[in-house]
């Protein structure tokens, strides 16, 4: 009993002596920080940070760059749409210029009409008598002139005096006819033609026509020749002219060529004094 106690007594005391030194042998074997740890931690610190500001700088940059892409593309557009508007500005200017230069000539055209137009209303006065007289000289000369187309010419001088009357047509279409029907009459003296009508006395004969020298007849069955007598204004029975009579009429048809044809021909008259 008594050596049990003592060796408990003995485990208690080398327990107690042996416990700070297990706290310091603990101790001793735990890691400590030294200095130059520390000195090492704090750069690695800043450099984290300098990096993070490095990053948000180049952010700000990219999205600045951004920006500045987006306001030259702005600014491009924005010149194409100046120098458009400064370009249709010239050409409408232009186009203006020739506008002031039209307007400016039709302005003087139209003076111009007016004036004309107050000289039409003069001469309207002036031409109409004219126009008048012309048309009796034309009707006089019809009737006095060797009787071919007759009927066919005066018929011509009377649609011309009803056209006078109508208001429908211009003066200068008026006029116009008018010199027609002197050119048609004109252009007989220098044609020869062949043509069928009647006599006096109903009789169905061929006519030749030798400009205004000379006009001639023969029956259908050629059995009588006659021709205008102008100084006496009747047919003459001329029987003698019948073979010339037939190769007229070959010429006037175009049968033959022309040639020279024995044909009556009225004598010159002296002029009056």
């Amino acid at each position: 009993m008594a050596y049990r106690a003592t060796t408990s007594g003995m485990a208690l005391v080398w327990a107690l002596w042996l416990a700070p030194v297990a706290v310091s042998a603990a101790e001793a074997e735990a890691p400590t920080k030294t200095p130059t740890e520390d000195a090492a931690r704090a750069p690695a610190g800043k450099l984290d940070d300098v990096v993070s500001e490095r990053i948000a700088v180049d952010e700000q940059a990219k999205a600045s760059q951004d920006r500045i892409d987006q306001l030259d593309d702005e600014t491009q557009r924005l010149l194409a749409e100046y120098r458009k508007a400064v370009s249709d500005a010239e050409s409408y200017s232009r186009y203006a210029d020739q506008l002031e230069v039209q307007v400016r000539s039709q302005g003087e055209e139209i003076d111009a009409i007016n004036r004309q137009l107050l000289e039409v209303e003069s001469t309207s006065r002036e031409i109409a008598p004219l126009m008048q007289k012309m048309l009796d000289t034309l009707d006089q000369f019809v009737a006095l002139d060797v009787p071919f187309l007759k009927q066919e010419r005066a018929n011509r001088v009377k649609l011309l005096r009803e056209m006078m009357t109508r208001a429908d047509v211009t003066f200068s279409e008026k006029y116009r006819r008018i010199l027609e029907a002197y050119q048609v009459e004109m252009e007989y003296g220098r044609t020869i033609e062949a043509y069928e009508g009647k006599l006096a006395d109903d009789r169905t004969v061929q006519f030749l026509r030798v400009g205004r020298v000379s006009l001639l007849y023969q029956t259908l069955d050629g059995r009588e020749t006659g021709h205008w007598d102008a100084g006496q204004r009747t047919w003459i029975v001329s029987d003698q002219y019948g073979h010339s009579f037939k190769e007229g009429i070959a010429v006037a048809k175009k049968i033959r060529a022309p040639e020279m044809l024995l044909v009556p021909v009225p004598a010159p008259k002296d002029a009056k004094s």
